[in-house]
């Protein structure tokens, strides 16, 4: 990834801003612009997700669609090709399609479709009259992000604190994974991933687990697996790389 490029997220849910975080703060402190736009928050969570994206540097933005009611109208399709064609970006992020077919979060399914089809239609003539200050924008670079098989790691280790702290602003996230985690993990599990677990209130609880999460995941894709890099973000690009010549 270039240095200073103007990169769109599309994410669905608010925390995937945190999730893509790296990408989207190492791009502002090269000089370039990263804004997100997100699909489902709700109202109570969005100044917390706003807090987070300030963190990072993000402009961001939501759309307010309603929990199980996305779909592929003409309405819903204009929301995103609007804000496409306002950003004009050089590279979109959004979720990764194999994961999202996997993932039982309710509408990333057809959120998924919705998102690739408004790129390809944010591009052509469609819905001209409806936005007549805004033209076509080409399809940008797509790269999606926590994917199955990725084929792309970002180098995050310069803002990971920024990342981690913009994560421990989403406080309502954090409860609700810790009352998640109370459930799913025994108290011995829950122990050796962080001693004195059962000490903690709701929030401590989702977030030291995140943490531990997020080092493992950042690490696996970093030094792990023979990397390069100590904490990295895995993304996997849409389509071939097209270079003028081959690249360390």
């Amino acid at each position: 990834m270039a240095n200073g490029q103007k990169i769109l997220f599309l994410g669905v849910y608010g925390m995937e801003v945190v999730e893509c975080g790296g990408a989207l703060a190492k791009n502002v402190e090269n000089g370039g612009q990263s804004h997100a736009t997100i699909m489902l928050c709700r109202e109570t969570s969005q100044p917390q997700v706003r807090k987070a994206a300030e963190i990072l540097g993000v402009n961001i933005s939501f759309l307010n669609f309603e929990s199980g009611c996305v779909d592929l109208s003409a309405e819903s399709k204009k929301k995103l090709i609007k804000v496409i064609r306002e950003v004009k970006p050089d590279i979109i992020i959004t979720q990764d399609p194999e994961h999202s077919f996997h993932d039982l979060d309710p509408d990333r399914r057809p959120a998924m479709t919705l998102l690739l089809e408004s790129i390809a239609l944010a591009s052509r003539d469609y819905a001209l009259n409806d936005m007549p200050d805004l033209e076509p924008h080409p399809i940008p670079t797509i790269y999606y992000m926590t994917p199955h098989h990725p084929n792309t790691v970002i180098d995050i280790s310069q803002v990971w604190e920024k990342k981690e702290t913009a994560m421990d602003a989403l406080e309502s996230q954090m409860e609700f994974s810790g009352m998640h985690f109370d459930r799913m993990l025994d108290e011995q599990s829950a122990e050796l991933l962080y001693p004195g677990f059962s000490k903690l209130n709701k929030f401590e609880k989702g977030r030291e687990i995140h943490r531990v999460l997020d080092k493992a995941v950042h690490v696996y894709h970093g030094l792990a697996t023979h990397g390069h890099f100590a904490i990295a973000e895995a993304y996997r690009r849409e389509g071939n790389f097209h270079l003028a010549e081959l690249i360390i």
